[in-house]
């Protein structure tokens, strides 16, 4: 079973975010990256896979020689061997698509997996796009998957609730929190990662579809008022919501 987890490069939730002065990147100072933590989901599915059918689980990211760290921790959670598809700043959801459509191609992957967004651009959009290019039938917010030679079942949520879709090889499915518990990579592993190849290519983007022309943080939120602390405050909060906010 040839298996492809397709990896993002995202900065810590927990680190704080300052624009550069070309409004084309964010300064890296003091920036932590993560390997994206719904991908974590996508490595241990196909591992999973892997225990149980056999074949090889390659890791693919597209971004700066500094992904290469996001690369050998799914390596040393038990992946093969990793392809860095070399990039410069911003890239598009479609020609990423593209990028990793091409890869995933070469390599003749028959399973792809990769996290149902990453944190940092949240398009939520590469893994429907892949699919397509590639001709792959494709399942979102996966939750359960059961694969059965070429059968795929799965489980995916939708709002309100969840729904049961079945396709069959090959396929791209995207993964949700609550698939599998991502296992931690242990020392041993850790050391292997070091040994393990991880081949450089550029990236195959193809033709730019989106071009980035600024970055910006959120808008500062307003602060919120305490009006009283007992019923007599319920008249100029009722005030407050006519006049001020407009809601009744």
């Amino acid at each position: 079973m040839n298996i492809a987890v397709c990896v993002s490069h995202v900065p810590d939730t927990t680190t704080k975010i300052r624009i550069a002065a070309d409004k084309q990147n964010i300064e890296q100072q003091g920036v932590s990256y993560i390997l994206n933590p719904y991908d974590e989901f996508a490595i241990e599915e196909a591992l999973k896979l892997k225990e149980k059918n056999g074949g090889e689980v390659v890791v693919i990211s597209a971004g700066g020689e500094t992904s290469k760290e996001t690369i050998r921790k799914a390596l040393a959670m038990g992946a093969d061997r990793g392809v860095l598809l070399k990039t410069n700043g911003f890239v598009d959801s479609i020609s990423l698509a593209k990028a990793l459509a091409e890869e995933i191609k070469s390599n003749g992957s028959e399973i792809v997996l990769m996290g149902k967004q990453s944190i940092d651009y949240d398009n939520s959009i590469t893994a429907q796009a892949a699919a397509e290019i590639l001709g792959y039938g494709c399942v979102t917010v996966c939750v359960d998957l059961k694969i059965d030679g070429t059968k795929v079942i799965a489980e995916r949520e939708i709002e309100g609730g969840r729904e049961v879709v079945e396709t069959s090889l090959p396929v791209v499915i995207s993964a949700q929190k609550g698939l599998n518990n991502p296992r931690y990579p242990a020392i041993k592993g850790i050391m292997e990662a070091k040994r393990k190849p991880i081949a450089e290519k550029d990236a195959a983007l193809g033709k730019v579809h989106t071009v980035l022309s600024e970055l910006k943080l959120p808008s500062a939120k307003n602060p919120g008022r305490i009006i009283g602390t007992d019923s007599s405050a319920v008249p100029e909060l009722v005030r407050l919501l006519r006049e001020e906010a407009k809601v009744i």
